[in-house]
């Protein structure tokens, strides 16, 4: 154990292993510290395990001392819930390894695997799933709370890729949760997993991909672009599955790429890749890189590594810069929010705000509505507003943008919401990340493995009867 004072003994026990950190510890603030700097919570005591029995000794005394846990895998919550005031956070960054099974189509990593860290091991093998579109987000967090990534399209969400689990649960268990095994809380952490307990590893199904997709981005003036956008909404319209896809309104970056003239102004952007062989993805992609190549527009499309794709928005990611963002379900591109979305685009301040819509559908659409808790499916698209800033004094102009930009689309938007980008976690947010009917079944498995709600710094589902009533901190 490397913290061995004997509070540290008495809170966890004399065979925890692992590293306990209190407030006024030298690395206390660093280990606190989340992606989001508006977050700004300080936790009891946090606890880096070894493995799962270590995650088992910070549950037991969490309950003990009727303190709430919170879990951080990356760390990339925009709610803060990767953090707590108060209670056990269990950060799981030094539990990192990845086992490929390539004759099982799985991998097995445990829970502070990061979506980049996952990714180098499985492209040795020429196999991914679909994951974050930043390399720095956990693999844990992504998974449990649904998980839209550039695959999803072809190969579903993360947690319908979710094999089995090891899980600790509020009663300080070891659990193994399978298709056979307490198949009903599969279900659950299949959409709102961080409510149950501690997930300490993960089994994933791979798919296939070649060495090289053909990927990248296309991008145009922001100005005038209405009719760029409506060809991309037309383009998507038929597009095979193959094609992942995502327009966005940012600022140029000072990129070699990037003709000065525009480096700094709006621009509209589009992301495209082929899942599949590059020979069919040239055919596949060339209607769009036509349109805009006719416009003067930038064709930065490319052969490159899958893992190259999942970095490329990763210079839009800085961390400790303050973050707000949202997640909602549209149910198309329609022609009433495109020329409000471009406008908003028009007025980004932050170099790192950026408006991105994804095209989802295909196999995210398939899988039946109550398949797993994770909702929405039947949306065609989502908007994803992120304003990320560097400084208090741009909050307000900032948090108001994402508001507008949420106006602009509202005409399409479908109520639901993806929690996973959200930052609230009331009620009403659950209604709408996971409608009424599945809200009820997960009281139920809430009342059945979290009766006391130990595990509620997240978008929480409450057990049946639970009041919110703070519990007052321990002195030391």
């Amino acid at each position: 154990m490397t913290d061995t004072s004997a509070q540290a003994v008495l809170e966890l026990g004399s065979e925890f292993k692992g590293e306990a950190i209190h407030p006024g510890d030298p690395e206390f603030d660093r280990a606190r510290a989340v992606y989001n700097g508006s977050i700004d919570r300080r936790p009891a005591l946090i606890v880096r395990p070894t493995g799962a029995a270590d995650v088992m000794d910070a549950v037991n005394y969490a309950r003990t001392a009727q303190l709430p846990i919170v879990v951080r895998c990356g760390g990339h919550s925009v709610a803060g819930t990767s953090s707590c005031e108060g209670g056990v956070l269990v950060d799981l960054s030094s539990l990192k390894g990845v086992n490929v099974d390539p004759a099982r189509g799985t991998a097995l990593t445990q829970a502070g695997v990061l979506w980049g860290e996952y990714d180098r091991e499985t492209q040795l093998y020429g196999t991914a799933t679909p994951g974050g579109r930043v390399t720095t987000t956990g693999v844990g967090g992504f998974t449990l709370g649904g998980g839209y990534g550039w695959l999803s399209r072809k190969y579903g969400l993360t947690c319908d890729n979710l094999v089995a689990a090891d899980i600790v649960t509020a009663d300080g268990r070891l659990v193994h949760v399978s298709e056979s095994e307490n198949p009903e809380l599969l279900w659950g952490l299949r959409g709102a997993g961080a409510n149950f307990g501690v997930v300490t590893s993960y089994e994933l199904r791979l798919h296939p991909l070649p060495p090289l997709l053909l990927a990248g981005m296309l991008v145009v003036p922001n100005q005038d672009a209405g009719p760029m956008l409506r060809a991309y909404r037309d383009y998507t319209l038929t597009a095979p599955e193959e094609v992942v896809s995502a327009t966005a309104t940012i600022l140029a970056p000072p990129e070699e790429f990037v003709p000065p003239e525009l480096v700094g102004k709006p621009v509209l952007a589009f992301v495209l890749a082929y899942v599949g062989s590059p020979d069919e993805a040239v055919e596949a992609l060339a209607p769009l890189r036509q349109i805009v190549g006719d416009a003067g527009g930038m064709d930065l499309i490319q052969p490159m590594p899958y893992t190259a794709l999942q970095a490329m928005l990763d210079g839009f990611a800085p961390k400790g810069w303050l973050n707000y963002h949202r997640g909602q379900h549209l149910s198309a591109l329609s022609d009433e929010i495109i020329e409000p979305f471009l406008a908003v685009g028009q007025s980004i301040h932050s170099p790192m705000t950026q408006g991105i819509i994804f095209h989802h559908g295909g196999a995210v659409s398939r899988v039946p509505e109550d398949a797993t808790a994770a909702g929405n499916r039947a949306a065609e698209y989502m908007g994803h507003p992120i304003a990320c800033w560097s400084t208090p004094d741009q909050t307000d102009y900032e948090m108001d943008w994402v508001r507008r930009f949420s106006a602009a689309i509202a005409p399409a938007a479908t109520g639901g919401t993806y929690l996973n980008f959200e930052p609230g976690t009331s009620m009403s947010d659950l209604k709408a990340g996971f409608g009424e009917e599945k809200l009820t079944r997960l009281v139920a498995l809430k009342d059945e493995w979290d009766p006391t709600n130990m595990f509620r710094s997240n978008h929480n589902v409450p057990p049946t009867g639970w009041s919110d009533v703070k519990i007052p901190r321990q002195s030391r």
